[in-house]
């Protein structure tokens, strides 16, 4: 028996590359992803921006404005008024007119905590007909 030498001999073009075991990593990697992906759906709080047309208001009811300035001041009834106080504010002028509607008009730069407080003083001053208006 003789060896060729130098590799010259009848197995010279059956040299190619088998990409089968890379397609199955390839599938197996990605039924992985896909099993493993969390999906995910975010919480978060529904606000409907109110539209740019006037709204008809009636001048004989009065309505309990509300209104935050950029660095998160509370004005109630053209009177500074501090975080702690605006649910005994806002309970003082509901008792004054109860079918009044509390209207918040916060800033845009205005923290959003600050429009939530509000918020959650109104209802629990008992004013459940609470609206966000722009400035």
């Amino acid at each position: 028996m003789r060896r060729i030498i130098g590799g010259h001999g009848s197995e010279e073009g059956d040299e190619q590359i088998n990409l089968t075991p890379m397609l199955d990593v390839v599938f197996i990697m990605l039924i992985f992803f896909i099993v493993t992906a969390t999906f995910v759906k975010e919480v978060g709080l529904d606000v409907n921006q109110p539209d740019d047309e006037p709204m008809n208001v009636d001048p004989k009811k009065k309505n309990i404005v509300v209104r935050i300035s950029n660095r998160d001041r509370i004005v109630i009834a053209q009177r500074d008024v501090d975080w702690r106080s605006v649910r005994a504010n806002i309970e003082r002028l509901h008792a004054e007119n109860p079918e009044a509607p509390v209207i918040i008009q916060p800033h845009p730069d205005s923290q959003t905590a600050t429009m939530i407080h509000v918020m959650d003083s109104a209802r629990l001053a008992g004013v459940f007909n609470v609206s966000l208006a722009s400035n």
